[in-house]
């Protein structure tokens, strides 16, 4: 397999800024796969949704251990994320492997980095915001929260892109008095099983490459212990503005 370095040198990189930040997998993974390797979209989302969901069992794992994740949180994304990535999933065996459906990813691919640049840009403004609105009632965010696994669900089954900065921008405005940390160890132990059942799905459909996905676990999953060890020890502001502007740039290449 050509450039197999390559794809080792990028699971590191994103390995190491999701366990870091929670952000950063599917967002720059699928669109370096299509654009700097020249995969077909789906092929590019079914093997980033498997590569990502192997690489945040690792952080999860490490993040239980560490007792910093909200598993009610997590349940109830869930409820939301799961059913709405089965539906996508039917509708993609319906569409199959055409022209129509991969410009549909390519497109939702787009919307999600372009959603996802202003989550990452914006996300100081919102937990300021959050922390001083009144507390939402138990029964509101709850309803709130598996509305945003469903959104979750539909983006990252159809583009692998949305459950890190969406994802953690929605659930900074919904539990501003969690922490960083608990946050992002929340989000991506959720990403765990949406992942793999949306990766799955894509690997039955014969649109995951095994060859480039083992290429992108020997390095992300080094990546992504280094990253959970240095998470909320560096800080976020030049990172933030650099992932920002690049997603929003590629966000528009894709579309």
């Amino acid at each position: 397999m050509p450039h197999s370095w390559l794809y080792t040198a990028s699971g590191l990189f994103v390995g190491f800024l999701v366990g870091m930040t929670g952000v950063g997998g599917g967002s720059l993974m699928t669109p370096l796969l299509i654009l700097l390797f020249g995969a077909k979209p789906q092929s590019a989302v079914g093997t980033d949704l498997l590569y990502a969901a192997v690489t945040k069992i690792v952080g999860t794992g490490l993040n239980r251990h560490m007792g910093v994740v909200n598993w009610k949180i997590v349940g109830w994304q869930m409820a939301g994320s799961l059913p709405a990535g089965l539906l996508c999933l039917i509708f993609l065996h319906h569409a199959g492997m055409s022209d129509a459906a991969s410009r549909l990813i390519q497109v939702v691919l787009g919307v999600a980095l372009l959603l996802t640049a202003p989550a990452i840009l914006l996300k100081p403004r919102l937990r300021a915001w959050a922390e001083g609105r009144k507390p939402l009632s138990d029964r509101a965010e709850t309803i709130l929260t598996v509305l945003l696994g469903v959104l979750l669900g539909t983006l990252v089954t159809l583009s692998s892109v949305g459950a890190g900065a969406v994802g953690m921008a929605a659930l900074t405005m919904l539990y501003p008095r969690l922490t960083t940390r608990t946050l992002v160890a929340t989000d991506i132990a959720h990403a765990v099983p949406l992942t793999l059942i949306a990766g799955g799905g894509h690997w039955l459909e014969g649109a995951v490459d095994t060859a480039v996905l083992l290429a992108l676990l020997m390095g992300s999953i080094p990546g992504i212990i280094l990253g959970t060890l240095c998470a909320g020890k560096l800080h976020e502001d030049t990172q933030r503005w650099v992932l920002g502007i690049l997603l929003a740039v590629i966000g528009f290449r894709m579309i």
